[in-house]
């Protein structure tokens, strides 16, 4: 097995799927007080679809990169 595989096989999905639950809770919360106002009265799919695209771009350029960096030895516990 080369590093890359072993280091591969160490890493944490659970733990992964936690940090990112904690670092897009406050994403989705934050986009959905901003967009409150502008989308009263609209349906549930309709503030969905606004708010999505924005909550996806800063979990995946944002907040995947963040906890990769800051808790790389968290997600790839040694052996």
């Amino acid at each position: 097995m080369t590093v890359a595989a072993s280091a591969a096989a160490r890493f944490s999905r659970p733990r992964f799927a936690l940090l990112v639950l904690v670092g897009a809770y406050p994403v989705i919360t934050a986009l959905l007080y901003a967009v409150s106002g502008l989308t009263e009265g609209w349906a549930i799919w309709q503030r969905t679809l606004l708010v999505a695209p924005a909550m996806v771009a800063t979990v995946v350029w944002v907040v995947i990169p963040v906890v990769h960096a800051r808790f790389r030895r968290f997600l790839h516990p040694a052996t």
